[in-house]
């Protein structure tokens, strides 16, 4: 399968190409020419099949025979060797828990995957790559977790000062070894914007393979398509329509569970739940896509991005049509004081405790469901544990919720990270002098 930019400037190129490249020459998205059908026989079957079953199904469909089948289910089996549950909330309500894996955040589905497939083509081909990463929160975990101590790949992980949580940020500055973090003086989307220009800049291209771990990169995208699928297949004896509320900041989430919709997966609507940076609800509401410069600052940080990179493939998966968008994706976004309320009667009614982010996700999730009378099943995805946002937990909640084991033991641990400013210069240097 040919992956093409969605700026239409750069050749089109190959699943292993895309995925080292990140970004393509243009500064555009790559995205599949097309996005693969499923057969029939897989939709009438996925109900017995198992979550590393269905990702295989999935991911086989767009690398095709780059990877042997065989080989591609090991990959599979060593990257998910956790639970994805489905937990039922209410009646037609469930909560699809992303937050098992090793860094307890969806993001490890994504991480651990590529990690996988990126170790195996540089096995191969015996080269090495340099991994760039902007991080709002989660990403930055969840990629030091999944590349930790592979060879031949060294990870650059860069996050907004003071704008992660304690555990958060414990998650990407303790492991050390090819693992190293970079404090910037600024927000997510400056960042982003780091990371952007140093895979545009000709003279690091030059002396160094660099590579991407951001939704940006298709290889974050295509694992991410595998849970709502496996979600489907789940509840696929109900014989009912299916609602997915999403909470949203870069858009990668939302735009996986759009991809499984093009390989065939039945849904009746997707939701964009945001906080304050209220960029796609807005536009879906106005037809004008506005971004927030600088982003706005809130408890559900990983969130917290002010001009979503994922945005240009939504729009390529709607063929750039805001009336099909619009029938397929619904957005309501909310601040703190809603976030927490959410926090509040979630655990109140259903002794269930969520994070600011999951608890954003039920709030959109109930308010389509009251505003359309809806008798589907509505799935909202919990993406991250709420013991990593402790202190908004325990003012919202009155008590410090229990904390897992592995969460825990960061505490103790030495934060190790180079402080630097927005200045690309400064970023440029570093990056000159550090990597191999």
């Amino acid at each position: 399968m040919q992956f093409f930019s969605t700026n239409r400037q750069s050749p089109d190129t190959n699943f292993e190409q895309a995925i080292f490249q990140g970004l393509p020459p243009d500064n555009g998205l790559y995205m599949p020419e097309e996005i693969p059908k499923l057969p029939v026989s897989f939709w009438d079957n996925c109900d017995k099949l198992s979550f590393n079953e269905i990702a295989f199904h999935v991911s086989e469909a767009f690398i095709g025979d780059l990877i042997a089948k065989e080989t591609l289910m090991n990959i599979l089996n060593e990257a998910y060797d956790f639970d994805t549950p489905l937990t039922r909330i209410d009646v037609n309500t469930y909560c699809l828990e992303l937050f098992h894996g090793p860094s307890m955040a969806f993001k490890d589905f994504g991480a651990k995957f590529m990690a996988g497939v990126m170790s195996y083509f540089l096995k191969k081909s015996e080269q090495r790559i340099n991994i760039l990463v902007a991080t709002s929160g989660d990403t930055g975990g969840a990629v030091a977790q999944g590349f930790f101590g592979k060879e031949n790949i060294t990870v650059t992980i860069l996050y907004p000062k003071g704008k992660v949580s304690e555990l958060q940020e414990k998650q990407l500055t303790t492991l050390g070894g090819n693992v190293s973090a970079l404090e910037i003086d600024g927000t997510f989307d400056d960042c982003q914007a780091l990371v952007k220009q140093a895979f545009l800049d000709v003279e690091l291209k030059e002396k160094f393979s660099l590579a991407s771990a951001n939704s940006i990169n298709i290889a974050r995208l295509i694992p991410q398509a595998f849970y709502y699928i496996y979600a489907f297949s789940r509840l696929k004896a109900l014989n009912k329509e299916i609602v997915f509320s999403v909470p949203s900041g870069n858009f990668g989430n939302l735009t996986a569970g759009l991809i499984a919709m093009k390989m065939g997966m039945p849904v009746k609507q997707f939701i964009a739940a945001t906080n304050l940076n209220k960029v796609v609800p807005e536009y879906l509401n106005s037809g004008d896509y506005k971004p927030i410069s600088p982003s706005i600052a809130t408890i559900s940080n990983a969130m917290d991005v002010g001009n979503p990179s994922n945005f240009p493939r939504m729009f390529e998966i709607f063929d750039k049509d805001i009336e099909k968008m619009k029938s397929k994706i619904t957005g309501y976004f909310y601040d703190d004081e809603q976030t927490r309320e959410g926090i509040k009667e979630i655990y109140g009614q259903k002794n269930y405790l969520t994070c600011p982010h999951s608890a954003i996700a039920y709030l959109g999730l109930k308010e389509y469901q009251k505003l359309n009378n809806s008798d589907a099943i509505g799935v909202f995805l919990s993406t991250a544990h709420y013991s990593k946002f402790l202190p908004d937990m325990e003012a919202t909640l009155g008590y410090l919720p229990e904390i897992p084991e592995r969460l825990k033991s960061l505490l103790d641990k030495t934060k190790k990270s180079e402080q630097l400013t927005t200045n690309y210069s400064d970023f440029k240097d570093y990056l000159l002098k550090n990597l191999k």
